[in-house]
Protein backbone atom coordinates (compact mmCIF):
# COMPACT_ATOMS: atom_id res chain seq x y z
CA UNK A 1 0.00 0.00 0.00
CA UNK A 2 1.44 3.30 -1.07
CA UNK A 3 0.93 6.28 1.24
CA UNK A 4 1.49 9.83 0.03
CA UNK A 5 -0.08 12.75 -1.69
CA UNK A 6 -2.49 12.14 -4.52
CA UNK A 7 -1.03 12.82 -7.94
CA UNK A 8 -2.95 16.06 -8.41
CA UNK A 9 -1.45 17.52 -5.19
CA UNK A 10 2.18 17.25 -6.34
CA UNK A 11 3.77 20.70 -6.55
CA UNK A 12 1.01 22.45 -4.56
CA UNK A 13 3.38 23.05 -1.66
CA UNK A 14 5.90 24.72 -3.96
CA UNK A 15 3.25 27.04 -5.38
CA UNK A 16 1.97 27.92 -1.88
CA UNK A 17 5.53 28.58 -0.71
CA UNK A 18 6.19 30.86 -3.68
CA UNK A 19 3.05 32.91 -2.98
CA UNK A 20 3.69 33.18 0.77
CA UNK A 21 7.38 33.97 0.24
CA UNK A 22 6.57 36.98 -1.96
CA UNK A 23 4.27 38.42 0.72
CA UNK A 24 6.76 37.66 3.50
CA UNK A 25 9.64 39.22 1.57
CA UNK A 26 7.62 42.38 0.79
CA UNK A 27 6.71 42.85 4.47
CA UNK A 28 10.28 42.19 5.63
CA UNK A 29 11.74 44.57 3.04
CA UNK A 30 9.20 47.23 4.04
CA UNK A 31 10.14 46.97 7.71
CA UNK A 32 13.86 47.09 6.99
CA UNK A 33 13.71 49.86 4.40
CA UNK A 34 11.63 52.18 6.58
CA UNK A 35 13.69 51.58 9.74
CA UNK A 36 16.78 53.52 8.57
CA UNK A 37 14.92 56.69 7.54
CA UNK A 38 12.91 56.61 10.77
CA UNK A 39 16.11 56.16 12.78
CA UNK A 40 17.71 59.07 10.93
CA UNK A 41 14.77 61.43 11.51
CA UNK A 42 14.62 60.51 15.20
CA UNK A 43 18.35 61.15 15.50
CA UNK A 44 17.96 64.50 13.69
CA UNK A 45 15.20 65.51 16.14
CA UNK A 46 17.32 64.54 19.12
CA UNK A 47 20.40 66.32 17.74
CA UNK A 48 18.64 69.60 16.99
CA UNK A 49 16.94 69.64 20.38
CA UNK A 50 20.23 68.97 22.16
CA UNK A 51 22.02 71.65 20.10
CA UNK A 52 19.47 74.27 21.10
CA UNK A 53 19.48 73.08 24.72
CA UNK A 54 23.26 73.31 25.07
CA UNK A 55 23.38 76.73 23.43
CA UNK A 56 21.51 78.20 26.38
CA UNK A 57 24.71 77.81 28.44
CA UNK A 58 26.58 80.46 26.41
CA UNK A 59 27.52 83.54 28.45
CA UNK A 60 24.83 86.19 27.74
CA UNK A 61 27.14 89.06 28.76
CA UNK A 62 29.08 88.81 25.49
CA UNK A 63 28.66 91.49 22.86
CA UNK A 64 25.81 90.90 20.41
CA UNK A 65 28.10 89.76 17.57
CA UNK A 66 30.21 87.55 19.84
CA UNK A 67 27.08 86.04 21.42
CA UNK A 68 25.60 85.24 17.99
CA UNK A 69 28.85 83.59 16.88
CA UNK A 70 29.22 81.63 20.13
CA UNK A 71 25.64 80.36 20.15
CA UNK A 72 25.81 79.25 16.53
CA UNK A 73 29.19 77.55 16.95
CA UNK A 74 28.01 75.64 20.04
CA UNK A 75 24.91 74.47 18.18
CA UNK A 76 26.89 73.42 15.11
CA UNK A 77 29.41 71.60 17.30
CA UNK A 78 26.65 69.61 18.99
CA UNK A 79 25.11 68.70 15.63
CA UNK A 80 28.50 67.49 14.39
CA UNK A 81 29.06 65.50 17.58
CA UNK A 82 25.62 63.88 17.66
CA UNK A 83 25.54 62.95 13.98
CA UNK A 84 28.97 61.29 13.78
CA UNK A 85 27.33 57.87 13.53
CA UNK A 86 25.53 58.61 10.23
CA UNK A 87 26.78 56.24 7.50
CA UNK A 88 29.62 57.70 5.46
CA UNK A 89 27.67 57.13 2.24
CA UNK A 90 25.06 59.74 3.25
CA UNK A 91 27.08 61.97 5.59
CA UNK A 92 28.27 64.37 2.84
CA UNK A 93 24.64 65.04 1.90
CA UNK A 94 23.65 66.13 5.42
CA UNK A 95 22.85 69.83 5.73
CA UNK A 96 23.36 71.06 9.31
CA UNK A 97 22.54 74.68 10.10
CA UNK A 98 22.26 76.75 13.24
CA UNK A 99 21.16 80.38 13.06
CA UNK A 100 20.52 82.92 15.76
CA UNK A 101 18.30 85.94 15.19
CA UNK A 102 19.39 88.55 17.77
CA UNK A 103 16.35 90.79 17.15
CA UNK A 104 13.81 88.06 17.88
CA UNK A 105 16.19 86.21 20.23
CA UNK A 106 15.50 82.88 18.52
CA UNK A 107 18.03 80.13 17.87
CA UNK A 108 17.04 77.60 15.21
CA UNK A 109 18.92 74.36 14.54
CA UNK A 110 18.05 72.36 11.43
CA UNK A 111 19.26 69.09 9.96
CA UNK A 112 18.09 67.85 6.59
CA UNK A 113 18.97 65.05 4.21
CA UNK A 114 17.70 64.55 0.67
CA UNK A 115 16.03 61.15 0.57
CA UNK A 116 17.73 60.48 -2.77
CA UNK A 117 20.99 60.16 -0.81
CA UNK A 118 19.60 57.04 0.88
CA UNK A 119 19.45 55.22 -2.45
CA UNK A 120 23.13 54.34 -2.04
CA UNK A 121 22.31 52.40 1.14
CA UNK A 122 19.02 50.80 0.21
CA UNK A 123 17.47 50.44 -3.21
CA UNK A 124 13.87 51.40 -3.84
CA UNK A 125 11.73 48.37 -4.59
CA UNK A 126 8.98 49.09 -7.12
CA UNK A 127 6.02 46.74 -7.26
CA UNK A 128 3.72 48.00 -9.96
CA UNK A 129 2.63 51.46 -8.85
CA UNK A 130 3.88 51.09 -5.26
CA UNK A 131 7.43 52.03 -4.28
CA UNK A 132 9.02 50.87 -1.04
CA UNK A 133 10.20 52.96 0.75
CA UNK A 134 8.08 55.89 -0.32
CA UNK A 135 9.77 58.84 1.40
CA UNK A 136 9.38 62.62 1.26
CA UNK A 137 11.94 64.42 -0.89
CA UNK A 138 13.83 65.63 2.20
CA UNK A 139 14.12 64.20 5.71
CA UNK A 140 14.18 67.24 7.99
CA UNK A 141 14.20 68.04 11.70
CA UNK A 142 14.17 71.49 13.26
CA UNK A 143 14.25 72.80 16.81
CA UNK A 144 14.14 76.38 18.00
CA UNK A 145 14.19 78.28 21.27
CA UNK A 146 13.59 81.87 22.20
CA UNK A 147 16.26 83.23 24.55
Amino acid sequence: MKIGLPKKQKGAAAIEFALVFVIFFAVLYGVLSYSLPLLLVQSFNNSTAEAVRRSVAVDPTLTAAAYKTAVESVAKGVLDEKLRWVPTAVAPSLVKTASYDPVAGVLTATVSLPSAALATLMPVLTLGTVSVPQLPTTLTAQSSMKF
